[in-house]
């Protein structure tokens, strides 16, 4: 079993926070929004950049051209507390691709999802997830 390891530290101003690994980059996480993305938008952001990584690394290996890839990221949370996510929808935008490789590019979104994304295996087993794929 692997181990990793970050440190969040509170920068003494409101609630906002730095960490990464130690000796690593820094990110920044503000509740207001203001100096950074929210926890819950750094969590879709992990999440939107998990499967974009898997998904490249599977085009990749098949052979499959991307010019572009984004990925749009939108949560619903609960009314009460712990307001988690209940459902997230994530949208590929891709430009590349040609039609004959439709089905690569579904398998490769679908092995992200079902096998490889450990942040969405991480993640409560009844999120609804949502995932479409628009070429641009």
């Amino acid at each position: 079993m692997s181990s990793t390891d970050i440190r969040l530290r509170w920068t003494g101003d409101e609630l906002l926070f730095q960490g990464g690994a130690d000796g690593g980059p820094q990110i920044t996480l503000d509740s207001a929004r203001t100096e950074g993305p929210s926890p819950m938008q750094g969590l879709l952001l992990s999440l939107a950049a998990c499967m974009a990584i898997d998904v490249k690394l599977i085009l990749d290996k098949s052979r499959v051209p991307v010019d572009a890839l984004e990925v749009t990221a939108s949560g619903d949370r609960a009314d009460s507390e712990p307001r988690r996510f209940v459902a997230v929808r994530l949208t590929y935008h891709v430009r590349g691709p040609l039609p004959e490789h439709d089905s690569r590019l579904e398998r490769a979104v679908g092995l992200s999802r079902d096998k490889y994304c450990s942040v969405l295996h991480t993640l409560n087993p009844d999120l609804d997830l949502s995932i479409q794929i628009v070429r641009s």
